[in-house]
């Protein structure tokens, strides 16, 4: 955009009186005591910690709206970083209301937008011209494609979307091809994938192409190579502001850094306590060091809380002081006390599905709108089970961040091998899988087969039938394709043999779509499998496969309530940001939150963030669940209750059985959670409300080799005694571990 009409000297000084003179203190005033320090503290660098519901968007907005009015800068002086365009857009109009006129010539937007702006002013001194072409995902898999082929690497060991994925990575840190030295993915594709990353790059520069990660990388590169042009921009950028700081990667660090450097008027709001994106690249530490970076910064904490109550607040505050790598602040709020955080410990997933679908209903029957209530889960499978008892209860719901389950791509792929199965005439589902995972089918061979088909009036699977006795197929693809058919028929004959859960999942295994997934590294992959983990559980519901498949078919077909009043079912990592009257955060247990695989590789503190997280959506009501089991993979496991459960302080919780939440199960036999598992041992959760339940030992009950019964896995001999937990074999049900509280003498 180009510059105002006040470009000139004389124009510039009469601009900064005129804002001047119009100042107005009465924005100031709708400000608390700590947000004016973050408005007015405008010289110098300065670090705001906006604690959730601090009024972190108001402190922004008016801080530049007072550099403005101060006649401290010029619009086009000022750089504003969002992480969202939704998110600019919003700075943009606020602003605009404050000064009341519209900004112009100012630079806000996003990271990459922002750095694509400095990248095409100045694209020679990175090898590009300024018209240069932002690739998209699928372009960059095919110039990813072309290298693994030329470099002779096995693309079903190394696929692309993993090679594109390293490179992503080590762009977000800051790496060019000749930094990557010693990075840990450098082994990767026998040693060559930094080979592929310096030819990427090389061919990205002959397309006067970059990508979307280059277009910081490159920017960096830029001013490393010309002094000049980051002199420039140094010293056009009096004041700086960043929004989410906790959520930058390395290579927007260096970018704020460097530009920041002449007037070093940094303004950095975040909050180091809600940082949880590290999977995408997000480093907390580059807010946690902002004050070793410019000496002498100011750090304001934004602790009023203008969303929740104050139990819910004291509940997260407990439970995240227990991060060590945190700057610390405290939240508080002049609300009405309200109602304290309430845990329910449930039989297993089932119910606890079930629980929260009754409590929506009581509470949209007391005239509380569904829009103000959602249900959190730690992992996407959790979703299921929620979405089918709200279906059961004909609650309309919506899922953010992702479709419903049944709708999910994995899901739809599974269901259609089995659809095939079932009815070997569906071709929908037939057309779906017949490459998936990859086989070497080409177009040319499909579309014989569908030409065919059409003439014959067969389906598909019939006419392929014909076509193998044939040489209408090429050699390979005919093997390719007996070989699948033969599968077909056999997984068909198998159905009679044995149960429909063992068959699904004899045939993902079979087809090679588990492994699919497992050999894929992108941040998804891990969630399909637990997805496809949870397909196989549900269908233990069902007496057969045909009968799933009906059930399925009703899911999809469900129409979606024409009313915008639904329940939000999210992930927690999909929830920041938002709020709701009443939150329900089911699955507080070990191995699913903190997930296992979190814990194993050093985020425990992540995951205590992601839970802090959760807890400052709600405004009025947080419901927390656990369940004694889960169904993984068709197989029952004994839980045991998050740790974080017993972090959160004891008198701003509530234990469930006491108010007849999630009735039933669990609720009726509270002594069945005596004890919970933290940090890898035993012991009594007595800093919070289940220390009111009866604690008994264990040791005096029960003992080895004695015969007892079980609710869910039947009769059994206990092999050992661990605290209040048995280990025990079961007559059918093989090998567990349970809790004592489950087990009666038999």
């Amino acid at each position: 955009m180009s510059k105002p009409v006040h470009g000139d000297i004389i124009a510039d000084l009469f601009y900064k009186f005129r804002m001047h003179d119009s100042l107005a203190p009465a924005y100031l005033d709708t400000l608390n005591e700590s947000q004016r320090q973050a408005v007015e503290a405008v010289d110098g660098p300065v670090l705001v910690l906006a604690g959730a519901g601090t009024g972190k968007t108001r402190v922004l907005t008016t801080r530049l709206a007072h550099i403005l009015m101060q006649g401290k800068a010029s619009p086009w002086e000022m750089l504003a970083v969002t992480f969202t365009n939704k998110a600019a857009r919003e700075m943009q109009d606020r602003v605009g209301l404050l000064l009341g006129r519209p900004m112009e010539g100012w630079w806000v937007g996003t990271f990459h937008a922002l750095g694509a702006r400095i990248l095409r002013r100045h694209a020679e001194g990175v090898g590009l011209k300024p018209n240069f072409t932002i690739l998209d995902t699928d372009d960059q898999l095919r110039v990813i494609k072309q290298l693994i082929e030329l470099n002779g690497i096995d693309d079903k060991a190394c696929p692309a979307r993993v090679v594109l994925g390293v490179i992503q990575r080590w762009k977000d840190r800051g790496l060019m091809p000749d930094k990557v030295g010693d990075a840990a993915e450098t082994d990767m594709a026998d040693g060559k994938i930094s080979d592929v990353y310096r030819q990427y790059q090389e061919r990205l520069t002959l397309l006067n192409a970059a990508d979307f990660g280059d277009l910081l990388l490159l920017c960096v590169e830029l001013f490393r190579r010309q002094p000049e042009v980051l002199k420039k921009y140094q010293q056009k950028f009096r004041y700086i502001l960043v929004d989410e700081y906790q959520d930058t990667n390395v290579a927007q660090y260096l970018w704020l850094r460097l530009l920041a450097q002449t007037h070093k008027n940094i303004c950095c709001v975040g909050d180091d306590d809600q940082s949880i994106y590290s999977w995408r690249g997000a480093e907390v530490g580059n807010i946690l060091r902002f004050e070793a970076d410019f000496p002498g910064a100011k750090v304001v904490r934004l602790e009023r809380n203008y969303r929740s109550t104050p139990h819910i607040l004291a509940a997260a505050s407990g439970l995240i002081a227990h991060n060590e790598g945190r700057l610390g602040k405290t939240l508080w709020t002049d609300l009405n006390e309200g109602d304290k955080v309430t845990i329910s410990g449930v039989w297993d997933g089932g119910e606890e599905a079930r629980g929260v679908g009754d409590e929506i209903e009581a509470k949209h029957g007391k005239g509380h709108a569904l829009n103000n209530m959602a249900v959190l889960v730690r992992a996407g499978f959790q979703t299921r089970e929620f979405e089918e008892r709200l279906i059961t209860l004909g609650v309309p719901y919506r899922v953010i961040g992702g479709a419903r389950f049944y709708e999910r791509l994995e899901i739809r792929d599974a269901i259609a091998y089995l659809r095939v199965i079932a009815q070997p005439d569906d071709d929908l589902a037939f057309e779906r899988i017949v490459n998936v995972p990859k086989r070497g089918l080409g177009d040319v061979t499909l579309q014989t087969i569908h030409v065919y088909a059409r003439a014959e009036r067969l389906p598909l699977i019939a006419a392929l039938r014909r076509l193998l006795e044939t040489d209408e197929i090429k050699p390979r693809p005919r093997t390719t394709l007996r070989a699948l058919l033969a599968d077909f028929d056999r997984w068909r004959s198998l159905a009679a043999e044995i149960t429909h859960v063992d068959l699904a999942r004899q045939v993902l295994d079979e087809s090679g779509y588990t492994e699919m997934w497992k050999m894929n590294k992108s941040p998804e992959a891990p969630g399909r499998l637990d997805n496809l983990k949870e397909l196989v559980t549900a269908l233990e519901d069902f007496d057969n496969l045909g009968g799933f498949l009906e059930h399925v078919s009703l899911v999809m077909d469900n129409e979606a309530n024409a009313s915008d009043d639904k329940v939000t079912l999210m992930t927690l990592h999909g929830a920041k940001g938002l709020e709701f009257d009443t939150i329900f955060l089911p699955g507080w247990e070990e191995g699913l939150f903190p997930h296992q695989r979190a814990v194993d590789e050093g985020g425990l503190e992540e995951e205590r963030r992601l839970a802090y997280v959760g807890l400052t959506r709600a405004r009025k009501h947080a419901h927390i669940s656990f369940a004694a089991n889960r169904r993984v993979y068709g197989n029952w496991q004994a839980a045991i209750p998050s740790r974080f459960i017993d972090e959160l302080p004891g008198e701003n919780v509530e234990r469930a059985v006491e108010r007849g939440l999630y009735g039933g199960g669990l609720a009726e036999n509270p002594s069945a959670f005596r004890g919970g598992r933290a940090h890898g041992r035993v012991k009594s959760l007595n800093r919070n409300a289940w220390a009111a339940a009866p604690v008994a030992s264990v040791n005096a009950e029960f003992s080895s080799g004695q015969r007892v019964f079980h609710q869910k896995f039947g009769y059994g001999a206990v092999l050992a005694i661990d605290g209040d937990k048995l280990e025990i074999a079961f007559e059918k049900a093989g090998t567990k571990k349970v809790m004592a509280g489950f087990v009666s003498e038999a």
